[in-house]
């Protein structure tokens, strides 16, 4: 039986996500792989408020205040209020998360040449077919695919 799209999706994000924490392990790192978008940011720029951290590593907010909260809680962020008022939060490595940079940018190139190495392998490139997914999900998102064939499918009893 063929399985179907979110299974597949969960199951390659598990090999791929299984993979990328091995190689921090074997690096000898606490870190996850989820932290990468943020850590990123904040290895090109001194600071970000939870927004700038959002857009710039192409996240949803939502997921960067879980995220930062979560690096926070693990020494790896300093969170400060900032703005004209206040509410604003604005965030930047600790020093614990500065000393990681250079292991977890090897990881990084590591992982980059890894993934590369898979793009070549496959008839359509993984990372160009994930990135023509995305784009056309962000013009038409899946939710309003499944609302439209709900109403083409008659219910069965």
């Amino acid at each position: 039986m063929k399985q179907g799209l979110g299974t597949q999706l969960r199951h390659l994000i598990e090999l791929l996500d299984g993979a990328v924490q091995q190689s921090y392990v074997d690096a000898g790192l606490d870190y996850r792989p989820r932290y990468t978008p943020v850590m990123r940011v904040l290895a090109q720029r001194q600071s970000a408020t939870i927004g700038q951290l959002a857009e710039l590593a192409g996240i949803t907010q939502p997921a960067a205040t879980q995220t930062v909260a979560l690096m926070k809680k693990e020494g790896l962020l300093l969170v400060a209020a900032g703005g004209e008022d206040g509410r604003q939060r604005v965030v930047r490595l600790s020093p614990r998360g500065e000393a990681m940079l250079p292991r977890l940018q090897a990881c990084w190139q590591a992982t980059k040449r890894a993934a590369d190495g898979l793009d070549a392998e496959l008839a359509f490139p993984l990372s160009e077919c994930l990135a023509q997914a995305i784009a056309v999900l962000e013009r038409r998102s899946f939710g309003e695919r499944i609302r439209a064939e709900s109403k083409q499918t008659p219910p069965t009893p």
